[in-house]
Parts: structure tokens; sequence; C-alpha cells
């Protein structure tokens, strides 16, 4: 998730510090122990001359106030470091904590945001939806309209397409029975006919 990313991030940049800070601390350390070392060099100079001038007798006082201002610089240098490495540190988590409420804020905007954006959405979705349920409507009922029109024209062809095979159903029953009429006058004529043909050959014979 976002928030997981930017803790995430957080973490890394704060091992990122941690590790530039250390390396900077090993840095200072390194430089003071060689100041260190370059001092001690110089005590032990000191000591050589103030040796020498033990040997010497003449300046033992003077070379004891050297030493001594060197150790008080050195002791000064040493706290001003100090003071300085405390304040990085300082500085340091100033700069963390800003980023962090920079990245909380922007998180908040974000949310913020996506929250007007779902609700905007919403609300046009739902005027998208009435709109396109009318237009739906209004199309189904000028379906339904043609449908109907389709069907009555349909129907009215079809009805009169029955009245006609109706008629020429009655014209084909009354021509069969002037035809089966007809039949019949002609084969009792031929039966007639016939038994008058019949009569005649007994009367002769």
């Amino acid at each position: 998730t976002f928030q997981t990313n930017v803790l995430t991030e957080l973490r890394k940049w704060k091992l990122s510090l941690i590790e530039h800070h250390k390396l900077q601390m090993r840095q200072e350390k390194d430089k003071h122990a060689a100041q260190v070392r370059q001092l001690g060099s110089e005590i032990e100079n000191l000591k050589e001359l103030l040796h020498t001038y033990e040997i010497s007798v003449g300046r033992k006082d003077e070379v004891i106030t050297n030493l001594t201002q060197a150790l008080e610089r050195q002791k000064e240098r040493i706290e001003l470091m100090r003071k300085f490495t405390l304040w990085r540190i300082k500085h340091v988590k100033a700069k963390q904590e800003e980023y962090a409420n920079r990245i909380a804020d922007r998180q908040f905007r974000t949310a913020l945001m996506k929250k007007v954006w779902a609700a905007w959405r919403s609300l046009s979705e739902e005027k998208w939806k009435v709109k396109v349920a009318k237009a739906c409507q209004s199309r189904a009922e000028d379906v339904c309209v043609q449908l109907t029109n389709d069907y009555e024209a349909k129907i009215a062809e079809l009805t009169a397409t029955l009245e006609q095979t109706k008629a020429e159903i009655l014209r084909l029953h009354s021509e069969r029975e002037q035809y089966e009429d007809t039949m019949k006058k002609a084969f009792m004529r031929g039966v007639c006919a016939l038994n008058l043909e019949a009569m005649t050959m007994f009367q002769g014979k």
C-alpha cells in the first residue's frame, strides 16, 4: 500500500542518514585521532624541548606556559567539535521530522482528493444511469409503437388474404356441387337411354 511504501522509504532514508552520519563520525574520529596523534607528537616535541630547557634551566616557565596553552586550545577544539556534532545530530532529526510531516501532509491531501473524486464519480455515474435509462425507455417505446403498427398491418393483410381464401373455397365448393349435379344428370340420362334401348330390343324380339 501507499502508507507501507512511504514507511519503507522513510526507513531507507533514515538508515541512509544513519550510515552517512556514522561515516561522518568515523571521519571526524579519524581526524580527531590524527589531531590527537599530532598533538601527541607536539607534546613529545614539547617534552623534549622541556627536557632541553630543564637541562638549560633558562626558560622552563615559558615552556610550561606554551604547553598549557596548547592543551587549552586542544580542549577548546574538542569541545567545539562535540558541540558541532550534537548540533548536526539535532539538525538531522529536525530534517527527518520535517520530511515525515511533509509526507504525511501529502498523503492526507491525496486521500482527500481520492474521496472527492470518488464522490464526484458516483454522482456522475448516477446521472449517466438516469440519462441512459430515459433514452432506453424512449427507444423501447418507439420500437413498441413501430412493432404494433407492423403487426396491425400484417394482421390486416392476413385478414384480407383469409377472406379471399374463404371466397375461393366457397367458389370451389359451388363449382364442385355444379359438377356433381351435372355428372348425376348425365349419368341418369345415360341410364335412361340404356333402359329405353333395352326395352326396344325386348319389344322387337
